[in-house]
């Protein structure tokens, strides 16, 4: 990822560690939940495809190795610490990883933030709960003024 010419968040701006909601947490992605996550999004790879933010992306590709996702979950935590990027897995009451949320720069002027966020097909009954505890944390608590995250229909 390339270094945005402004923080992509105040230096003094204390980055969410987690987010509780009905039936699901976040916290941060990091290389430890490797196996769980690519369990996650390969056991679902015709369901993210049709998930609202997904559709004509290179990612999920079905030729990936565990290796090369553990690779993935490097960098997005490697870009959380260097706050250039917040990536979340999305677990649900029982600790399995069951999905991930993306909050990236902006890439046009009109927003400041992208959003993605997928659950496995097992789990699409939380999507728009997940959608929708986002997007509020998002208003709430980040420093956005207008993130871009694709909705999801009721």
């Amino acid at each position: 990822m390339s270094t945005p010419a402004e923080p992509f968040v105040p230096a003094d701006f204390v980055v969410p560690r987690e987010l509780v909601g009905d039936g699901f947490r976040l916290e941060p992605l990091g290389p430890e939940h490797n196996e769980a996550d690519y369990a996650a999004w390969t056991s679902s790879i015709d369901h993210l495809r049709a998930t609202p933010g997904f559709a004509n992306r290179s990612w999920p590709d079905a030729e990936m190795t565990p290796d090369q996702n553990r690779g993935d979950l490097v960098e997005h935590a490697r870009d959380f610490a260097q706050r250039t990027g917040f990536t979340y897995t999305v677990l649900n009451e029982h600790g399995t990883v069951i999905g991930c949320v993306y909050i990236y720069p902006g890439r046009d002027p009109e927003h400041d933030a992208r959003v993605r966020s997928w659950v496995r097909a097992a789990d699409a009954g939380l999507d728009v709960a997940v959608y929708r505890a986002v997007r509020d944390w998002l208003a709430g608590e980040w420093p956005f003024r207008n993130p871009a995250y694709a909705a999801r229909s009721d």
